[in-house]
């Protein structure tokens, strides 16, 4: 990469049009990171502890909050560094590192959504073949698929963005390192770079809602068939914490990713969505993993009442120690 640029290093300007609130956004953030962390450990360490939830669903349920814990922390820690008045400066590996893990973590955890999605999809419309269909080895494979179509996406977008040189401004106006953000900096042409991000984002986004869609459309289908309300009632039961969390994740996607990237040639102007887009993206990278804990937990008998039988265990084993 070196060897294509002349520049060292970026400089993070942070959330657009939040100058002088650095203080406020930091107790914010100080306060939402942990928090983040708290609910999604307490989320698996109810999973493990319990023999009860040792099922494909809570199997996938668990990945999604290791995901959730690590999805925030590619881009909080150095946020919360420099909104604690420390240098803003990220090095030119380190923001090729972050923009990276942001869309690897990012599109694993989309490619999760979906394999959750496949999983209810089983459950409901064919439950007496569940485990058969959902064996062990099937829902391994299944996150390995994911794991590696994600490194493919997260490569070529990385192999894109940074074989362009970059020898110009250095100032990334965003609070970290992103394709719609670092591609104006580029002293070359980024035309065939921002058709590729926008066509290889856009046909994930795109295969995982058509495969939210189908699976949805089939599930409500047969959740209609059954006779019983009470039966209905705990089918949708399932389905609506995780139907609610997929919207809640795509939506912010969508939205920052359709938006036009500013002309490269420009150099850094100011934007007039360009606080929106940030505000978007922090609920996609802050929010939204801090209340995958209460979507699931809230709606979930199995999860709460692992998390009471968990928790007091384990500060008893502490007192009496």
């Amino acid at each position: 990469m070196r060897n294509h640029t002349e520049l060292n290093e970026f400089i993070l300007l942070g959330i657009p049009q939040t100058e002088g609130l650095e203080t406020v956004l930091l107790v914010i953030f100080l306060f939402i990171y942990p928090l983040t962390l708290l609910g999604n450990l307490l989320i698996l360490l109810a999973i493990v502890s319990s023999s009860t939830l040792h099922t494909p669903m809570y199997f996938f349920l668990g990945l999604l909050s290791i995901l959730d814990m690590l999805f925030p922390s590619v881009t909080c820690p150095k946020m919360l560094f420099y909104l604690s008045g420390q240098s803003r400066a990220i090095s030119y590996k380190g923001c090729a590192v972050q923009l990276f893990f942001y869309h690897f973590l990012g599109s694993t955890e989309g490619c999760l959504y979906s394999v959750m999605v496949y999983d209810r999809f089983v459950a409901i419309c064919h439950p007496l073949r569940y485990m058969l269909i959902m064996r062990p080895g099937v829902c391994v494979g299944l996150v390995m698929a994911a794991w590696m179509l994600s490194y493919l996406h997260a490569s070529i977008l990385i192999a894109f963005v940074f074989h362009l040189p970059y020898c110009g401004p250095n100032q990334v106006d965003h609070f970290f390192c992103d394709i719609p953000a670092v591609l104006p900096l580029a002293c070359a042409d980024s035309s065939l770079t921002r058709r590729v991000s926008s066509t290889n984002v856009g046909f994930l986004v795109l295969m995982f809602w058509l495969c939210v869609c189908v699976s949805y459309t089939r599930i409500g289908i047969a959740i209609l068939r059954i006779r019983s309300a009470e039966g209905r009632q705990k089918a949708f039961s399932t389905c609506s914490a995780h139907l609610t969390a997929i919207l809640c994740a795509f939506g912010p996607v969508i939205i920052v990713y359709l938006q036009p990237t500013p002309n490269p040639l420009l150099g850094v102007t100011p934007n007039p969505s360009a606080l929106l887009g940030a505000i978007i993206q922090m609920l996609n990278n802050h929010v939204i993993p801090m209340l995958n804990p209460l979507i699931y937990s809230l709606r979930n008998q199995d999860v709460k009442s692992a998390l009471r039988d968990a928790i007091p265990r384990r500060g008893f084993a502490l007192k009496k120690n």
